[in-house]
């Protein structure tokens, strides 16, 4: 291919917004690639969900040039959704921006000259129609993952007064529930267990929520540092010989509480507190 028919290949750059080149982009992929020409809506509901953890990871980890690139990533899925919904004839651009506009005047009238600041209820009582009030839970989306929608249901049911006075109330619940999951456990029953593991996270959630933490985060954080301590026990375990596979628990537990006290040990010569 010459370089005069590779430069007529690329997609136009559209005459309108920044943003608009993501669609043009998406375009240009279903017309000339197959794998992109065979996406459906559901066949990238998995992508989009990862691209928007990895947005969120580059947030916590406060690298700015990594949320640059998985934004990128995020943009190109929800490119994807809308050029498919224009493709079918399902929505256009515009619908989806002109929906986005009109719901945003809707909950912020104080902004748009509308009228006074309206409290979360009262607004989705008004976009239900009007009509008699519907369940607190109604407006939590279906699709979130457990422990996103275990907080949000928190959350919600919270804001009608069904809720602890304070954290030390979830504490006593995540330690009842602690309890009902070691009874279990003795019981062998796994539907059982399976009911009682899953009150015990619902509490460890409450609880998090409570304390003024998100779960989500929270979680993250606690991946990141086992990860990074099974990463130094590793090198550590070569350094010292010890063969995963054929060393007992008791050798890697002995590495791992050593990789512990090399860590604080670095961070109180650091300052850290």
């Amino acid at each position: 291919m010459s370089d005069s028919q590779a430069e007529n290949s690329l997609p136009a750059t559209p005459s309108g917004g920044v943003l608009d080149r993501a669609l043009a982009l998406v375009k240009f992929l279903r017309a000339g690639c197959p794998w992109d020409a065979a996406q459906t809506p559901s066949s990238l509901t998995r992508y989009l969900l990862e691209e928007a953890h990895e947005v969120a990871a580059a947030i916590g980890a406060g690298d700015a040039e990594a949320l640059r690139g998985e934004l990128g990533d995020l943009l190109l899925n929800v490119a994807f959704q809308v050029v498919i919904g224009e493709e079918t004839g399902t929505f256009s651009r515009e619908q989806v921006v002109a929906g986005l506009e009109q719901k945003m005047r809707r909950r912020h009238p104080h902004l748009y000259g509308l009228g006074p600041a309206e409290d979360w209820d009262t607004l989705k009582r008004r976009e239900r129609g009007g009509g008699p009030p519907g369940s607190v839970l109604d407006d939590v989306p279906a699709g979130l993952d457990p422990l996103l929608r275990a907080f949000r249901v928190q959350d919600r049911v919270a804001r009608v007064g069904f809720d602890w006075d304070d954290p030390r109330g979830a504490w006593e619940k995540v330690r009842e529930e602690t309890d009902e999951v070691g009874r279990e456990l003795d019981a062998a029953d796994p539907e059982r267990l399976e009911d009682e593991l899953g009150d015990l996270l619902f509490a460890a959630v409450n609880l998090a929520r409570l304390a003024g933490a998100h779960p989500s985060a929270a979680l993250a954080r606690a991946n990141a540092k086992f990860e990074r301590r099974f990463r130094a026990l590793e090198g550590l375990a070569g350094e010292r010989g010890v063969v995963f596979g054929q060393a007992t628990l008791a050798e890697l537990d002995t590495l791992w509480d050593e990789v512990k006290r090399r860590e604080r040990a670095s961070a109180a010569a650091a300052g850290s507190p």
